[in-house]
């Protein structure tokens, strides 16, 4: 079994343009879902799994964020400050790199929010990933049955968990959950400057390196402000 990595990437930089008006005002990682800002539910699930430090980077309403996280203590946070830079979700982990040590480690979108299953899906990641074969393995949602998303999805299943990317006009099983574990070879030659993750991901794909793992519980995406109230009643139901 693989360590579970002890530091993670939180992407928290993004603009939030299609949870406006809430993000006028407040980045998107502060809108509050079942009583607990978005970020807050994806660090205390971090906490959980036992990653000692997280680097967030801050782009939109940075200050907001900095000072909401300045007194959180697990997991350790450092700031990977985006402002005045627009890097893009590559360009950012790229920046952030060297505070992230050499090891792999947990990648987790500053909005994405989930109720686990029997086993956290953390913990499953990091059970399942292997360095030796994989430069990226991603937590998948299944397209139906996942809240608030009406896409068309991101990826297939190959029988062996290795990820074939949708077509341009196809429809594809499963999306990208907003959490994985990166490998450090999947930056090797990575361009300097702003550029998408998903090129990385497109490169290892291609090199039958990129690969999945289902979600075992409930996904929700909670993209726009309408998407709150469907989430937070899937909340309180798993508590009942």
């Amino acid at each position: 079994m693989a360590a579970t990595p002890k530091t993670a990437m939180v992407l928290a930089a993004g603009m939030g343009t299609r949870m406006r008006p809430l993000t006028d005002k407040k980045p998107k990682p502060l809108v509050e879902v079942a009583g607990k800002p978005l970020i807050d539910h994806v660090l205390d699930r971090l906490g959980e799994a036992g990653v000692e430090c997280a680097v967030v980077n801050v782009h939109h309403l940075a200050g907001q964020i900095e000072q909401h996280l300045a007194s959180r203590k697990k997991p350790k946070i450092v700031i990977s400050d985006e402002r005045g830079l627009l890097l893009g979700t590559g360009g950012g982990l790229v920046k952030a790199l060297p505070a992230l040590g050499d090891a792999p480690f947990f990648l987790i979108n500053s909005d994405t929010i989930w109720i686990d299953g029997v086993q956290p899906n953390l913990a499953r990641l990091a059970e399942t990933f292997d360095a030796s074969a994989m430069a990226a393995l991603l937590l998948l949602a299944p397209t139906t049955g996942s809240i608030g998303y009406a896409g068309r999805g991101d990826f297939a299943f190959a029988a062996d968990g290795r990820l074939t990317r949708r077509g341009e006009c196809d429809i594809a099983p499963f999306v990208y959950a907003g959490a994985a574990i990166l490998s450090r070879k999947l930056f090797d030659g990575a361009p300097e400057g702003e550029f998408a993750l998903t090129d990385l991901f497109a490169r290892a794909a291609e090199q039958g390196r990129l690969h999945g793992l289902r979600l075992e519980g409930l996904w929700m995406h909670v993209g726009t402000p309408d998407a709150i109230a469907p989430a937070e009643n899937a909340i309180r139901d798993s508590t009942r």
